[in-house]
């Protein structure tokens, strides 16, 4: 793999300046990043010749000999996509959780809102805050969260109904009070003005400038199932994971749907690898940077726009096909199963595994009698496709091994397990 080479702007401003090179705020100001750059407000190797020509400097291959050693420099300092994280903590009920049970994480700034099967939590600057039925959640197991990136306000699907949190009050719709399709709601997105929630009697938006609801079901859709499984919005699309239906597509734009269905239709075998599907139980959905995610309980696809490819545990780092959610940040994604959280590369298939290091834990062995996960310490194994090149032992590894879901804060993950709530810390390598 060859390795992206990164400049800090204000350590080249400050090396070029030392040439004679003066016009420089002009040419950054308008210097688009490099996609692929990790770390904001820096530029690739390849555009800095261009940079300085802006800059009315000549002649720039006077400084390539510098230019390549600072490259070099960055570069190996850099860890691939995606990197070991090796610091981490666990919060419980003792520390504030309302539940050991977490279903799902949603971040909001600097604070973090989890899912548990009794209420809500929020976590901001080292403190718990629970909510519940008395505060007025509509019912204490909460399976989804969303947070709307214009208003700040919290929706939270439950068991008994949506929750909408704001200004400090609870407001409910059920399918008795509302165009709420079933009361249990797997799945909440956000998408600009509308709220879109998958339930076990069909795909539902509500439209909040309008107070209206639309509905959507196998009479009036391409759902094979009205079990709604996910829902998520990016890029002018909704995607839903329909349990037995594979993947909903529905564009904003034209308002129509579209349906990702696994080509071969057998339900025990995935008969030909990376032809679409793996199954047509989903999980969930991720969609980011052009790239379509899908998580089943059988091993996970991802689609590029022209190419699928499918994953499972015999043949990729993926600590197990039982995928209870996947959510992508870049080119990594983040999945979350009952064995262990598997982060990968999808331009590279590079793997780290975050697994308990319990020599009856193996991802080719069934689940071992519990309690047994983790008692021996948790390590990260990192693989090449479905070669394990590396170990490194964890000195604090997750809550459980069973995660439901990760959130992103920063560099920073939180993970929701069924038995506590982890952080994993990014801490940049030292010599």
């Amino acid at each position: 793999m060859r390795s992206r080479r990164c400049y800090s702007v204000s350590l080249f401003r400050k090396w070029a300046e030392g040439f004679g090179v003066r016009r420089l705020d002009a040419a950054l100001s308008g210097f688009k990043a490099a996609p692929r750059c990790r770390t904001p407000k820096r530029f690739a190797h390849r555009s800095l010749i261009r940079l300085l020509s802006s800059s009315g400097w000549r002649p720039a291959y006077a400084l390539l000999p510098v230019l390549v050693a600072l490259g070099c420099a960055c570069a190996a300092a850099q860890e691939p996509l995606p990197r070991v994280y090796t610091h981490w903590e666990s919060f419980h009920k003792e520390d504030g959780l309302p539940a050991e049970k977490v279903f799902c994480v949603a971040v909001d700034g600097e604070a973090v809102w989890f899912g548990t099967e009794n209420g809500l939590a929020r976590y901001e600057a080292g403190k718990w805050k629970s909510y519940g039925v008395k505060d007025g959640l509509a019912y204490p197991a909460v399976l989804s969260l969303a947070i709307d990136p214009a208003s700040g306000d919290l929706w939270a699907g439950t068991m008994k109904g949506l929750s909408h949190y704001s200004a400090g009050r609870f407001e409910n719709f059920t399918q008795f009070n509302s165009g709420l399709p079933n009361d249990v709601v797997f799945g909440v997105a956000i998408e600009h003005q509308n709220v879109w929630v998958a339930t076990t009697a069909g795909t539902a938006r509500f439209r909040l400038r309008e107070k209206k609801w639309d509905v959507w079901t196998p009479a009036n859709s391409p759902q094979h199932e009205p079990w709604g499984y996910f829902v998520t919005y990016g890029d002018g699309r909704v995607y839903v994971a329909m349990w037995g239906g594979g993947v909903l597509e529905f564009d904003v734009a034209t308002e129509q749907w579209r349906s990702w269905l696994d080509p071969d239709g057998e339900m025990e075998y995935d008969l030909f690898r990376d032809d679409g599907l793996i199954h047509v139980i989903t999980t969930s959905v991720s969609y980011v940077d052009k790239i379509l995610w899908v998580s089943t309980y059988f091993g996970m696809s991802r689609y590029d726009g022209r190419n699928w490819r499918g994953y499972m545990d015999h043949d990729s780092g993926l600590a197990s096909n039982f995928i209870n959610h996947v959510k992508a940040r870049g080119r990594v994604a983040w999945v979350s199963t009952d064995k262990g959280l598997s982060t990968v590369n999808g331009d590279t298939n590079r793997w780290v595994s975050y697994v308990p290091s319990d020599p009856e834990w193996n991802k080719d062995q069934v689940h071992p009698v519990p309690p047994i996960e983790g008692t021996k310490g948790w390590e990260a194994r990192v693989y090449d496709d479905n070669k394990l090149i590396q170990t490194v032992k964890l000195e604090q590894g997750l809550a459980n091994n069973h995660v439901y879901g990760v959130d992103f804060q920063g560099e920073d993950v939180w993970v929701a397990t069924s038995k506590g709530v982890s952080h994993g810390i990014w801490k940049e390598k030292t010599k």
